[in-house]
């Protein structure tokens, strides 16, 4: 049962991570990227449809991006929803193909944009803590029920521990190679 609950843990905190990277490749850092339009919904027809359903986004060159809609009257829709989204770009249409040029970073935007990648991180850790105090609680619950010894509670809680510490670290270091990616120019 412990080991149950370790390895669940385990994948939980594994999945705070991976989810750490999915949104961090939406923060934009100078580089054309198609992560970086996974976020925007567009109207389609009434309803709220992500950007990637509606048109094919491939990168052009190292500072653009172009979109082809599947169906010409969605450009201007594409339009409007990559102006209100909060990226900052304005998209250049030539007729089917809307061009999404990517100006380079001023060092202000970028340290905002550190600031943000910090915030995201801090998320993650915080997601990790909490399932450790959720494994912790299983363990105390055990423990209570005489399904396990006092001292299986500390090795428990101790592993627990390491877990966190693991995956706190691959945290910081997800953090810090976009924190270099964004400041180098």
């Amino acid at each position: 049962m412990i080991n149950e609950i370790l390895d669940d843990s385990k994948v939980r905190m594994g999945k705070s991570v991976e989810s750490l990277r999915g949104e961090l490749a939406s923060v934009r850092t100078g580089r054309a990227n198609t992560a970086l339009l996974d976020n925007i919904s567009v109207d389609y027809y009434g309803n709220s449809t992500a950007l990637s359903q509606v048109a094919n986004v491939a990168v052009s060159d190292s500072r653009t991006l172009t979109i082809t809609p599947w169906e010409k009257d969605m450009v201007a829709p594409i339009e409007k929803a990559i102006m209100r989204s909060s990226l900052g770009l304005n998209p250049v249409s030539a007729g089917l193909v809307i061009r999404l040029p990517l100006p380079p970073l001023t060092e202000e935007r970028r340290k905002e944009m550190v600031k943000v990648v910090h915030g995201l991180g801090e998320n993650s850790k915080i997601a990790i803590r909490n399932i450790r105090r959720d494994a912790n609680q299983h363990f105390k619950l055990m423990l209570t029920d005489k399904d396990i010894t006092e001292d299986q509670l500390h090795e428990s809680e101790d592993s627990v521990q390491e877990l966190t510490n693991t995956f706190v670290a691959q945290v910081d270091v997800v953090v810090k190679e976009k924190e270099v990616e964004l400041m180098e120019i």
